[in-house]
Parts: C-alpha cells; structure tokens; sequence
C-alpha cells in the first residue's frame, strides 16, 4: 500500500510550506494531490528533494529535473531506497511533466533504466505523465481552480479568453498545448508561462497577483475534479486509472 513517487519539477510537485500555530506543515502539491485522489495507497515523496537554504546548496537537491535528468536522478536514488527499505515499497511510480515529448518514447526510456536498477524486479511499476505541464489539469477545470481563486476573481474570463485566443490553448484538450522543440528537448512554448501571461495583460493587473507555477498550482491542484479532468485529458486519464486499479486492488485485498 505504499507507493514511492519519483516526481520531476520542483515546487508544483513538492508542494508549499506554510508557518501555523502547530509550526511548519506542508500544503499542497502532488503528493498532497495523490493522497486525496487515491486514499487507498500511502504516497511517499523520493524526489523531487525540497530545496534547502544556505548559499551553496547540494547540487543533488536542485529542482527543476526532467527527461534525461530526471531518469538519471531515478538510477541514483532508487538503489539507495532499495537498499535501505525495498520491504517498504508496493509501487514504484514515476511522474514527469512531458514537455510535449512523445509519451510512449518517454515511457520505454524510464522503462529501460529501471530494469537496470537491481532489486528492482518484483515491485510493480508505473509511469505517468502531466501533458505538457501539470497547468493542464488546472485548465482542464477552470472552473474549480482559476475561476474560483479570490486572487483572479473580476479577471478569470479575460485570462480564459487571453488564453484561448492569443495562446491557442484548447479547454477542451488542454495536452495538446505547443509542439516539441528537438533542440531544446521541450516544447516550444510553456504554458505555466502563458498562464503567467494571462494574468498581467495590461496595466490594470500589474498591482494584482499574477499567476506563479510555484505558488498557485500546489494550492489549484488540490481544488480540481479528477473526474472533470479525466475528459479533458487522455494522459491524466491513463494515470488515474492505473493508479486507481492499484490502490483500490490493495485495498480490497488487506
């Protein structure tokens, strides 16, 4: 019933840390996102690591890994969990942002390097994906999400028609967004970038909050609706289900 998430990005995924009268506590996040979707399951959170102060941090701590970085991150990591705690663990799952890379390439790489990995073999794996951004499912429920956040209240529909109009972003297929950049290994536009955009258009926004991909999506990601996601996104479909067969597979079988 334990899943270790080996996750690519950094604070959308790590989730926000806020100071209450109990002291620090965490909000938000992937993590956070995945125990409300799937109470069936315990996720524990192998990477990305949380950014730690001081001037020199370690480079290993460093956020921001994804693609070919993060798979290399994966075959430092894994083997040192193994090690340590491999009775501890009933699935391995992999999440990477797409970046409009192809999925089934993405998948056969992640898939290669861990059967690289010893100890590996016998926990089940699974490999999902946010298509190109995890911006996706908050676009793919707007209506939870950006419309219903006091910081966009009297501006939502001007984004929402910003971002339909000038960005070409598709509300009804939001991971379809941009197209891949083979020299950048990304895509061409980001649309955590575009969501940005959106929210400062012209003077009358420059004293409001505008979007940030660290600040806002930990907290929208906990207010969307899987199932309002699940229709708008075939990739995120595929991810839950998946996750959802295990975790309720675990859970009718203790």
């Amino acid at each position: 019933m334990v899943v270790w998430v080996f996750a690519g990005g950094g604070e959308s995924e790590v989730g926000l840390r806020k100071k209450d009268g109990a002291g620090e506590g965490k909000i938000g996040g992937l993590i956070n996102f995945l125990t409300n979707t799937f109470p069936g399951c315990t996720f524990k959170r192998k990477t990305p690591f949380r950014r730690k102060s001081g001037p020199r941090p370690n480079k290993s701590m460093s956020y921001g890994r994804t693609g070919k970085s993060l798979i290399e991150q994966i075959q430092e990591e894994l083997p040192i969990a193994l090690k340590e705690k491999r009775n501890q663990c009933d699935l391995i799952f992999v999440f990477d942002d797409l970046d409009c890379r192809n999925p089934e390439t993405q998948r056969k790489k992640i898939s290669d390097s861990l059967s690289k990995i010893p100890n590996c073999d016998g926990i089940p794996i699974l490999i999902g994906f946010a298509a190109p951004e995890l911006e996706a499912w908050i676009i793919a429920d707007w209506d939870n999400s950006i419309a219903k956040h006091p910081d966009f209240r009297g501006r939502q529909q001007r984004m929402r028609w910003w971002l339909s109009t000038q960005a070409n972003i598709s509300f009804d297929n939001p991971e379809s967004f941009s197209e891949y950049d083979s020299q950048r290994d990304c895509c061409q536009d980001k649309l955590s970038e575009a969501l940005i955009q959106s929210s400062i258009q012209d003077e009358t926004d420059r004293h409001k909050p505008r979007f940030s991909k660290g600040y806002y999506t930990p907290i929208l990601l906990l207010e969307i609706d899987p199932n309002k996601v699940k229709k708008k996104c075939p990739l995120f479909r595929q991810m839950y289900n998946d996750l959802q067969t295990f975790c309720c597979s675990l859970k009718s079988s203790t």
